[in-house]
């Protein structure tokens, strides 16, 4: 099952919407308790009610760590369990993962009312490494062509994605030898000054491709090109540019994603740990939510 491009462009622009609304509505209630400092606190009139223990505090807290399970869990199961291959493509879970451990970690955050020490810390620092470490993730992850039901492409599935320039746009009238030697160079692959820093190379490429994409749009707005015409020939050549760069980065780019698993699992793994100690010492000193 997949969603049209609408749809999922409305499904991201929810998700990301629900994680601004809350973040917006959480600080624009609890801006004036969370500023201050901790020994005043306990005088401000939401003390009760946004304090760790306290009702709507808890609740960040028991709501915050239930979508952090949730949302690692169910990715867990969708990519490792053939049973559920037909629930949707999996890039479509890895976002809604993305979006459950964005939220859950704000609201066990609003959760401390930013104090937190002891063993608690170790689940804190570790949800934040895991957060952080995702955004990482994500970038390396975009970064390795896959179908569109998520599978990892093989460099050779790669090359054949790469079109005949040349052939495709030879039948476009008002195109000069000058703008199509420009179109040709373009989306050879280049050969860019090495860098040990791969975010550091990754950078130079990037700048050294929107140049090219400048360049060729100077030479073939000097033609007398329709619209349409104009338009294809720019995808073409972001295509061709975008495949060269992915081509030239995949081993490096799958590599990075098999070391990132080794951080980003412990840390997902001792974050839950703990988490689970935390509840059980809670609920055996007494503290109770609302039931």
């Amino acid at each position: 099952m997949s969603m049209s491009k609408t749809t999922h462009r409305i499904y991201l622009f929810t998700l990301t919407l629900i994680v601004i609304i809350s973040f917006a509505v959480i600080i624009q209630k609890g801006l004036p308790f969370y500023k201050i400092s901790i020994e005043e606190r306990f005088f401000h009139a939401d003390y009760k009610s946004l304090k760790p223990s306290g009702t709507i505090g808890h609740g960040f807290g028991i709501l915050g760590s239930f979508l952090m399970i949730v949302g690692i869990i169910s990715y867990m199961l969708r990519k490792r369990f053939r049973l559920f291959s037909r629930l949707g493509l999996l890039k479509h879970w890895l976002e809604f993962h993305i979006f459950l451990c964005t939220l859950g970690p704000m609201l066990v955050l609003f959760h401390t009312s930013f104090k937190f020490g002891g063993i608690v810390s170790i689940s804190f620092w570790s949800m934040v490494a895991v957060f952080l470490s995702g955004i990482v993730g994500r970038f390396i992850y975009i970064q390795i062509p896959r179908t569109i039901e998520g599978r990892e492409l093989s460099l050779h599935e790669i090359s054949n994605m790469k079109t005949d320039i040349c052939e495709i746009i030879k039948d476009v009238k008002n195109l000069d030898e000058a703008s199509l030697h420009v179109i040709i160079e373009s989306t050879k692959k280049k050969v860019e000054i090495y860098n040990k820093n791969i975010f550091v190379r990754y950078y130079k490429s990037l700048r050294s491709d929107s140049k090219t994409i400048r360049d060729v749009k100077i030479s073939i707005k000097k033609n007398k090109l329709s619209k349409e015409e104009y338009v294809k020939i720019l995808h073409l050549i972001k295509n061709e540019i975008s495949l060269n760069r992915k081509i030239e980065m995949l081993t490096t780019m799958q590599n990075l994603l098999k070391y990132w698993h080794v951080a980003h699992l412990p840390f997902a793994f001792v974050m839950l740990i703990i988490m689970a100690i935390h509840v059980v010492i809670t609920i055996l000193f007494g503290y109770k939510w609302i039931f």
